[in-house]
């Protein structure tokens, strides 16, 4: 798109000179962006120029309505060719807008990234499922609430719990269904919450990597994990080890507190990311569980 940039041999304030920055802002934003901030500054120099012929006497003897639309005219030649050399005006506007969309975007990787649960201690290193063309986080987040809420709602009869705070542990463990652990054959193992499968587990297990934390060091590990035959029994497992495990007995008191659960989980040693409890509380309070407290 090299004929972003209005041409300097058109009239500096022609309307029709930013035709050319309409049609080329989609396809080229960071040009559009010079051309447009080049343009306002030939309009500031213009303005300049008229101000200062404003200022001067303008009753004499060669003054007339024809000699100064013709100055105005010449201004507007000698703005545009001052702006094509630069003075600076253009390259400040272009670094300041750049970095407020670069706020921007991060702003809102940071919103994301309470949508798509990031990776933590038990989530297998495989990459994502596909979910399919077209489909955004958030319609993702959206259908796993959809489809997982009523088993949050049984295992909150069995805990006490928010049923959110629960399914936001499932969604942060599991990356919202995208990192299921999964079988050697490749079945699903309904493990959202990546229990590990300890001595004491007596059913189906499955081995997966996971990254485990020693302080802030993160380190690639194999483990087995439990297996279910349906989600509903994942989630009845988790009320259970919840309500078995005396280390856990501080999590079951922490009421409606997003936060206090969050952390006395991590207290337990549920997970030993260090940053497990504030993922957790980001997710919990985040748009896609408050929106399914009220579906």
């Amino acid at each position: 798109m090299d004929n972003i940039a209005p041409s300097s041999n058109s009239l500096a304030v022609d309307p029709r000179s930013l035709d050319p920055l309409r049609t080329g802002a989609a396809a080229a934003p960071e040009k559009s962006l010079r051309a447009a901030a080049k343009q306002f500054e030939v309009v500031f120099v213009n303005m300049l120029l008229k101000s200062m012929r404003d200022a001067a006497p303008q009753d004499g003897p060669l003054d007339s309505e024809q000699t100064r639309m013709y100055t105005g005219m010449l201004d507007q030649q000698l703005a545009q060719a001052m702006a094509n050399r630069g003075l600076g005006l253009a390259d400040v506007m272009v670094r300041q807008l750049s970095r407020t969309a670069a706020s921007a975007a991060a702003d809102g990787a940071k919103a994301l990234s309470g949508l798509t649960g990031p990776d933590t201690q038990n989530a297998p290193a495989a990459a994502p499922a596909n979910t399919g063309a077209g489909t955004s986080i958030g319609e993702r987040a959206r259908a796993f609430v959809d489809r997982f809420w009523n088993h949050a709602v049984d295992a909150s009869r069995e805990t006490g719990l928010p049923a959110h705070f629960i399914l936001g542990q499932a969604a942060l463990e599991s990356g919202w269904g995208t990192r299921e652990t999964r079988s050697p054959d490749g079945a699903p193992t309904h493990n959202l919450f990546n229990i590990k499968a300890g001595q004491s587990w007596r059913g189906d297990s499955a081995a997966a990597t996971t990254t485990e934390y020693a302080g802030a060091t993160a380190q690639k590990t194999s483990a087995q994990f439990r297996s279910y035959p349906s989600y509903e029994a994942a989630f009845r497992d988790y009320a259970n080890l919840l309500k078995s495990n005396g280390r856990y007995s501080r999590v079951l008191e922490s009421g409606g507190d997003a936060a206090q659960f969050a952390n006395e989980l991590q207290k337990a040693g549920y997970a030993t990311d260090p940053g497990y409890a504030a993922k957790l509380t980001r997710i919990i309070t985040g748009s896609v569980l408050r929106g399914g407290l009220s579906a």
